[in-house]
């Protein structure tokens, strides 16, 4: 569960390499793979960072639904991370089947699930029509007596959906009507993400509302005023999520984070 006291968080996503049953995957091992992935976040944490999302983005191609073996490598995956780094946040998204982020999360203890495409909506991706599974997440959700919140993306910036709503009613909408406990939300530029923010919590005052992407060490301080959190991945990796972290890249970030977490404190009743 997350602390709101701890709002705003700065996550990084940790993205492993593709998995045996993938597509991508070259022949490299599991046992490989969660090496890599536990040196990463062993360097997330040391630099300070607040925790990360697990996300298997290299799986590809991707389809709505998870294969069964992805399901169980990223249930052992989010078990190595919670077991060697407890103190640290840990979210999962599983491309882009909420249904099995919420079952790997349930597994291992996980603070939260990230539903980034598909929480409400249609939308058209590479493997055709996908739809919104929100009443199906959340009848699974009550089937196991699962108290972890479900945080969706109000229509991720690269997804292709028909008939969209204007982004802040559709964020009121994905949690008065779709029950969601939280929200990413994101614009294709800063200027667009605060627009976006402002405006959203003219309705949404108390939600976590977290930031999907488009953070930079330059722009993070003004967007954490409103944000609860963000996520991040490229920027702190010289533009390409397969690099490694850059150290100088991540204090800048988080030097923008802690700023605008100590200007919140500062005004906190007044700071929307």
């Amino acid at each position: 569960m997350l602390d709101k006291k701890k709002f705003p968080l700065a996550l990084v996503m940790i993205q492993p390499p593709a998995m045996p049953g993938s597509y991508l995957n070259d022949g490299q091992s599991f046992d490989s793979i969660i090496d890599t992935v536990l040196a990463e976040a062993s360097m997330i944490a040391e630099l300070g960072f607040d925790g990360f999302i697990l996300q298997n983005m290299h799986d590809g191609p991707i389809a709505q639904h998870a294969r069964t073996e992805t399901i169980a490598f990223m249930s052992v995956l989010g078990n190595k991370l919670k077991e060697q780094f407890p103190d640290k946040v840990l979210g999962i998204l599983i491309n882009w089947d909420g249904i099995a982020s919420l079952a790997v999360a349930e597994a291992t203890k996980a603070d939260f699930v990230r539903v980034e495409h598909l929480y409400t909506g249609v939308s058209i991706d590479l493997s055709g029509f996908m739809f919104g599974q929100c009443a199906d997440i959340l009848t699974f959700k009550k089937r196991i007596g699962s108290s972890i919140p479900v945080y969706a993306d109000v229509q991720e910036v690269n997804a292709n959906y028909l008939c969209p709503d204007p982004k802040p009613k559709a964020a009121k909408t994905t949690i008065k009507s779709a029950f969601a406990d939280g929200l990413f939300m994101s614009g294709k530029d800063s200027e667009e993400s605060l627009s976006l923010i402002k405006e959203t919590r003219k309705t949404l005052p108390d939600v976590p509302i977290f930031l999907g992407g488009g953070a930079t060490g330059e722009n993070v301080f003004e967007l954490l005023k409103y944000y609860d959190g963000v996520s991040v991945a490229t920027w702190i990796k010289n533009g390409d999520m397969r690099n490694p972290i850059d150290p100088a890249r991540a204090k800048q970030f988080l030097d923008g984070c802690k700023k605008a977490q100590q200007w919140r404190e500062e005004h906190r009743e007044d700071n929307l």
